[in-house]
């Protein structure tokens, strides 16, 4: 049992206080800054505008399209707006539009090179560390409601089979016409509730909505019938009531998430490849064949399913259909344990003519992070390439930059997840420190020389199997009791019951 924590903050007031402080601490535990220079700090207070269409330029004037955000409902650096046109023959025209976030952070400012320093913003159950000053991320560079913005625009020609007709890229000025939150589209599309505001303020939002979202199911079919993985995992987040922590709960996929998500995957693939035509280098977003795949083999095997002896996204995306079908109930658990067998994603750079692994996990080989620059600074990279390509100019990195940064928001990617994770595991001993001695259903999700890790599902925390670890491996269901916390370190041990 790992160190005893004698005096567990709970009280009310002062948890959100506590969590914020473990944070700050992960943060730079893990060689991330949880604060702004002053130099970046002083760049902030100089910003007053957002960025205007600049003289003389090619930006397409794109402001009167029924562009609307789908977002978290407390979001609000928005990223991107998207659009559909419907075409003759049943063709959709999807215009998925990106923030212009370097025509207002230059290359090499001190903001820039706290964005380069993090490379993307830290979501902890406590606090957000935004990568960008939230004058810029919130407002200047967010792509927030009724505001016109600089933007790059992806355009996608969708074949009513969900093929790619034609694509282009190129900047315009957009605004956002509404914006909207998941859980309230997913529940009007589902016909579970009524329209949110915008869409029900009569601007034809409703039609662009439902033609967004059946393209959107025709591309999800699509790419999983090219061996996309249907993957349900649980994600939990901090219920607050002011600074007392009163839940930790679940986040689950719906039909909203899944619109932007393959609007997404779609338009990162046009940029791929865009930036490959151009003759450009560019950062691509890989997750290599599986290293454990004779543990997925097992797990199928032990579902009284099969998976070939090679790695194949085909096969192990019929296993998933068939058990989500199967046992619906023990999905999210089943999902859970195929990410953690299939690894991490990771950057690369692809030079002009060289290809690269592709994506295992979205069965995509062309991919790269583009549609989330306030967020994350791959993005914010890809941007700059895209419009030196548009301009004409010299990439904005050389190669052995590109191959630095490439390995560094690897590492710093990694680093943040351990915070959110860290912090994660500290608000759920929280939760969980009044109840030493109750039993639960576990989920083995990690097993290795380091621990032997398990789930329960209420609340949806994961913590350390400390006693009767012996055979287990991912994938493993055990009944296990609770025996100890430790709110500071983030320590949530379990013996096993059976």
């Amino acid at each position: 049992m790992r160190d005893h924590d004698e005096s567990p903050p709970n009280a009310r007031g002062a948890q959100r206080t506590t969590l914020q402080a473990i944070a700050r601490r992960a943060m730079r535990e893990r060689g991330l800054q949880p604060e702004f220079s002053r130099a970046a700090l002083a760049q902030t207070d100089q910003a007053t505008r957002a960025a205007t269409r600049p003289a003389g330029d090619s930006v397409r004037d794109l402001r009167n399209l029924p562009w609307v955000s789908i977002d978290n409902d407390d979001s609000r650096d928005l990223d991107q707006l998207s659009a559909a046109q419907p075409e003759d023959g049943g063709a959709v025209n999807i215009l998925v539009a990106v923030a212009d976030v370097d025509a207002l952070i230059e290359k090499g400012s001190p903001i820039d090179d706290h964005a380069r320093a993090n490379t993307t913003s830290v979501y902890t159950a406590a606090q957000i560390f935004p990568m960008l000053p939230e004058k810029f991320s919130t407002d200047l560079t967010s792509l927030g409601q009724n505001a016109e913005r600089l933007a790059i625009v992806i355009e996608m020609l969708i074949a009513p089979d969900g093929s790619l007709r034609s694509s282009d890229v190129y900047r315009a000025l957009v605004v956002n016409q509404g914006k909207l939150a998941y859980d309230s589209v997913a529940a009007w599309l589902d016909g579970k509730a009524p329209a949110p505001k915008p869409v029900a303020d009569g601007k034809g939002l409703d039609e662009q909505l439902r033609i967004q979202d059946k393209v959107a199911q025709v591309l999800k079919t699509r790419r999983h019938e090219h061996g996309a993985l249907v993957l349900e995992t649980i994600e939990a987040e901090a219920v607050w009531a002011g600074d007392s922590l009163s839940d930790l709960k679940e986040n689950s996929r719906n039909r909203a998430k899944e619109l932007i998500e393959e609007f997404m995957v779609a338009a990162n693939g046009v940029t791929a490849r865009f930036l490959d035509k151009s003759g450009f280098p560019s950062l691509r977003r890989v997750l290599k064949s599986p290293e454990r795949w004779e543990r997925l083999r097992e797990l199928a095997a032990e579902s009284g399913g099969e998976l070939p002896t090679d790695p194949d996204s085909k096969a192990l995306e019929a296993f998933l259909l068939r058990q989500h079908d199967l046992h619906p109930e023990r999905f999210a658990d089943l999902s859970l344990a195929v990410v953690k067998l299939l690894g991490r994603g990771e950057y690369v750079v692809e030079l002009p003519g060289r290809k690269v692994d592709g994506h295992f996990g979205l069965a995509v080989r062309d991919y790269t992070h583009s549609t989330a620059p306030n967020r994350r600074f791959p993005d914010l990279i890809t941007q700059r390439l895209i419009k030196a390509a548009l301009a004409g100019a010299r990439p904005a990195y050389d190669e052995t930059e590109l191959a630095g940064l490439a390995r560094h928001c690897t590492e710093q990617e990694d680093a943040a997840a351990k915070v959110e994770r860290q912090v994660r595991k500290s608000a759920a001993a929280l939760l969980l420190s009044t109840r030493i001695g109750q039993k639960f259903d576990g989920f083995v999700t990690g097993a290795s020389s380091k621990g032997t890790w398990v789930r329960i599902a209420h609340p949806a925390v994961e913590g350390r199997l400390v006693q009767g670890f012996d055979d287990l491996d991912v994938g493993d269901h055990v009944e296990v009791q609770l025996v100890h916390t430790n709110v500071e370190r983030g320590f949530i041990d379990f013996s096993r019951l059976r």
